[in-house]
């Protein structure tokens, strides 16, 4: 398969636009689940819209897929009505109610969908591709319907931003300013049940939660801004869409639903890694540092120990005393050099004004801690 093809190939090109779309809408609805702490609320949606869509099936007996996602969208709003009872209405957490209602309402359509695939009508064969998806099912009405409903999804996020953000991170100042925080909250979950409903076709059930929380999750590790990590969550979730499709095309018998989760997956590893603030690469080569850096001074304060006692700072010693300092290496020396806090010749250093003050400084906030402890 070569770049031309996203442009000449209609199918190719129909179901890349709309993985595109559901991956950008889905980046930017996530990163509300991912910073709620809701991250279990997109897997409890996506299994609890599946009996919505058998019912649908069992009243039209039609496989439109306007009409299953209907379905699909009543239950999933119906399981988050439910979650959210739960949680009000007992002394159960939230993980409990959301692992409650996912298996219920999963259990619920897997035995409607057990109960049509029995009976003896050939128009209920592949209701069962709602479980992992079948992105090739995809037409230009489907990608018209995701692009409406991104772009209502956006209208809503600018008009609402200050309030979503307030609600995000002080719900009880935004309660006290006079918000509706019951209407915002459920206007947020009315869109997230919206963006995994719509992808249920695309991605699937049983995916469709990585497809929510990939791009988000990987996002957070690059920003601290809420609209900063919107954007690159809806970026992330666009190009999983793009790629995953190009790969999935590119080879017979791959399903193209789990090469988009697994290449959003790439980007969260990546992410993971490879972020400036929060990656675990930078993060170990910071402890590296700071580790390099305390035992470094540490060195400093011992041999400032034994220049205090002169009153010529500058007098030359031996580096053979230095030897039986715990953390002391000839690098060390190199290095400290190189910071102009001491000199070096031959088998003797001194230590320069500049070394004598930062080692002073040193001795003085040490000995102000070991006061405060006591």
């Amino acid at each position: 398969m070569n770049l031309t093809e996203y442009f000449t190939d209609y199918t190719l090109r129909t179901i890349t636009l709309g993985t595109a779309v559901l991956g950008a809408i889905c980046g930017m609805l996530g990163s509300f689940a991912v910073l709620r702490k809701q991250s279990l609320l997109g897997d409890a949606i996506s299994h609890a819209a599946l009996p919505g869509i058998a019912v649908a099936f069992l009243i039209t007996g039609a496989k439109d897929s306007n009409i299953l996602l209907l379905g699909a969208l009543v239950s999933g709003l119906l399981g988050v009505f439910w979650i959210k009872g739960i949680v009000t209405k007992t002394h159960l957490k939230t993980d409990t109610a959301l692992g409650l209602i996912l298996s219920l309402f999963f259990g619920l359509g897997m035995l409607l969908l057990t109960y049509i695939q029995k009976q003896p009508n050939a128009n209920q064969a592949g209701l069962d591709t709602y479980l992992f998806g079948q992105a090739a099912t995809l037409v230009e009405s489907d990608v018209i319907l995701m692009s409406i409903v991104t772009g209502i999804s956006l209208l809503i996020l600018l008009l609402f931003w200050k309030e979503f953000k307030l609600l995000l991170f002080d719900k009880n100042y935004a309660i006290t300013l006079g918000f509706n925080t019951k209407l915002i909250d459920g206007l947020i979950s009315f869109f997230i049940v919206l963006a995994i409903v719509i992808g249920l076709q695309t991605v699937g059930v049983v995916l469709m939660s990585a497809m929510l929380l990939a791009p988000a999750a990987a996002a957070r590790q690059w920003t601290n801004k809420l609209s900063t990590m919107v954007f690159i969550a809806a970026i992330f979730g666009a190009i999983s869409g793009i790629v995953g499709t190009g790969i999935s095309a590119s080879q017979n018998n791959l399903s193209t639903g789990p090469v988009i989760v697994l290449v959003a997956a790439v980007f969260v590893a990546i992410s993971f890694i490879f972020s400036p603030d929060r990656g675990i690469l930078f993060k170990q080569l910071r402890l590296i540092r700071n580790r390099r850096d305390l035992e470094l001074k540490k060195t400093l304060h011992f041999m400032y120990n034994i220049v205090k006692k002169h009153d010529d700072i500058s007098r030359p010693h031996a580096i053979l005393i230095l030897n039986n300092f715990q953390g002391f290496t000839r690098s060390s020396l190199s290095q400290m050099e190189e910071k102009d806090w001491i000199t070096v010749k031959g088998q003797s250093w001194s230590m320069t004004q500049q070394g004598f003050d930062i080692a002073a400084h040193l001795y003085d906030a040490n000995m102000i801690s070991h006061d405060t402890s006591h």
